[in-house]
């Protein structure tokens, strides 16, 4: 599988572009002292942080999508979340630099989270570095979310780009099965989150990177 031939990278956000963890987690952990209950630890939270509220949920109170207060205990979350979202959310190592690197080779590239825009657009304008983004797509921006590839199409279209001419990088098992079926080539981000807890090898992603770093070497444009 050749990379060399891409014009565009797109990217999932959380757990392959930003450390959000630790907001997400504390979102959820508050709710858990709001009930009298004890503190879980980050590590706790994060190998689930890419799942988002369904996931941060199910660790802090194994809370599963289709029980009845989950619609309540997801909008608390929520709120909590949007009220500390930049407190502490870092962006990853080596991220900086290769943003910059695509620049300089003329690649375009994007965003595309399943995180819904009443936080993606907020924090994406408050990181400099979204700034040269030709594309953010968030879960809400098309009718389907990830794992269907109607995200990564709409990103392609803000790109200018055919699907074929990108590639998507992300750190779950959903991003690949969303960039394949969109006709794109897919790296899987092993330093993410879930990631760094499963087989990344069994997702079928053409390549696996185990560094930001390593992507620009994979392009053969280091």
């Amino acid at each position: 599988m050749t990379f060399a031939d891409l014009r565009g990278v797109l990217f999932d956000l959380d757990g392959t572009l930003i450390d959000s963890a630790p907001d997400l987690g504390a979102a959820a952990d508050q709710m858990r002292l709001d009930r009298g209950l004890p503190s879980l630890p980050l590590s706790a939270y994060r190998p689930m942080a890419g799942a988002g509220a369904r996931g941060m949920l199910g660790v802090a109170f194994g809370l599963q999508p289709e029980a009845p207060e989950f619609a309540d205990m997801r909008e608390e979350f929520f709120r909590n979340y949007e009220a500390r979202m930049l407190q502490g959310t870092q962006i990853f190592a080596g991220v900086p630099e290769l943003v910059a690197a695509l620049g300089e080779r003329r690649l375009a590239w994007g965003v595309v989270t399943n995180k819904a825009s009443r936080f993606t657009v907020p924090l994406t304008r408050a990181i400099g570095m979204f700034a040269g983004a030709a594309a953010i797509v968030s879960g809400d921006t098309t009718p389907h979310a990830k794992p269907h590839p109607a995200p990564l199409l709409e990103a392609a279209r803000q790109l200018g780009l055919p699907p074929s001419a990108c590639v998507y990088v992300g750190d779950d098992e959903r991003d690949i099965i969303a960039g394949r079926a969109a006709g794109m080539r897919t790296v899987a981000a092993s330093y993410g989150y879930l990631g760094a807890q499963a087989d990344t090898t069994l997702w079928l992603a053409d390549a696996v990177v185990e560094s930001p770093q390593a992507l620009l070497q994979l392009l053969g444009r280091a």
